[in-house]
């Protein structure tokens, strides 16, 4: 088998889930290819007829909540353990001709040919991908009823920045919406859901560490024109840090449902490169959902 693919790619899951829906939404955090874990937890709520009819996406998060909202087992998995090498998904060629590191237009393009997007059964959920307005510094909320292009929307919230230019959506300009709000649950309380679950890409105990000097002055001077912007990234840390403890509060009143990685991934890299880690990572995440499967059908009322 050839490295650059997980040598258990043929393995993975393949199909589709029920039609049965839950009312609810599920929020889905951001990290790249460790959102790897994501997709090895929606495959198992997905096969055991968890299907949300809302999903709210930061960043990878919305890229495997697209697939989740199609109602394609595997799908997001069988992309990433097997793409992730192609130059034209990761790397130098999408900086060229995408002015981004991921190449959108492969996966929204050419992996149609050898695996089919459901677009009928997606265009059927309510679907969310977070933005972050380059000028403003304010997270967009796009869905169907403000957006014509959620594809466009999807790629503009995975859209890293200082590596990646910005996308425009509906005449705004737009960056990962990570940018703003690390973990969209807040949106999902305000929107009214009862039951929400959500998906993090970072162990609990996980903290994000203060900006360095170095740091601060780097997003200074590449966003000296976006100062919205640049204050965003400034004081990211702090941010995510807040949401981490408001989960833990909200989730200790079962007003919320987390899934959350069962180790730490610090040895996760966001362009993570290593198959067989990134192979481990889908089946941390399917461990990880077995096991809360019982908890979370609990609070969804399924018991």
């Amino acid at each position: 088998m050839d490295s650059k693919v997980y040598s258990g790619w043929d393995e993975l899951p393949k199909g589709y889930a029920s039609d049965k829906i839950t009312e609810g939404c599920i929020v889905l955090e951001g990290g790249a290819f460790r959102a790897v874990y994501t997709s090895g937890v929606l495959d198992v709520l997905m096969k055991e007829n968890i299907n949300m009819s809302c999903v709210c996406g930061v960043s990878a998060g919305a890229m495997n909540g697209a697939n989740y909202a199609a109602g394609q087992i595997g799908r997001s998995g069988r992309i990433n353990l097997r793409y992730r090498h192609d130059r034209n998904y990761v790397g130098v060629k999408p900086m060229i001709t995408q002015h981004g590191v991921i190449g959108f237009d492969f996966v929204f393009g050419e992996l149609d040919g050898v695996e089919p997007f459901d677009y009928e059964a997606f265009s059927g959920r309510r679907f969310v991908a977070v933005t972050t307005d380059v000028d403003t510094g304010r997270p967009h909320y796009w869905e169907k009823k403000n957006c014509k292009d959620l594809f466009q929307a999807i790629r503009a919230s995975a859209s890293m920045p200082y590596v990646s230019a910005p996308v425009e959506v509906e005449g705004t300009y737009n960056l990962d919406g990570g940018c703003s709000v690390n973990i969209p649950y807040r949106w999902a309380i305000e929107q009214g859901y009862k039951k929400i679950i959500v998906v993090k890409t970072r162990s609990d105990d996980y903290r994000d560490p203060l900006p360095t000097d170095r740091r601060l002055r780097l997003i200074e001077r590449i966003y000296k024109d976006k100062p919205a912007l640049a204050y965003d990234l400034c004081h990211t840390p702090e941010r995510y840090n807040l949401e981490i403890d408001e989960l833990h509060y909200l989730t200790a009143q079962h007003r919320l449902f987390t899934i959350t990685p069962s180790r730490s991934l610090d040895d996760i890299g966001r362009l993570e490169s290593d198959m067989e880690k990134l192979g481990a990572l889908y089946y941390l995440g399917v461990k990880d959902a077995e096991e809360r499967l019982e908890d979370l059908k609990g609070y969804l009322n399924y018991l």
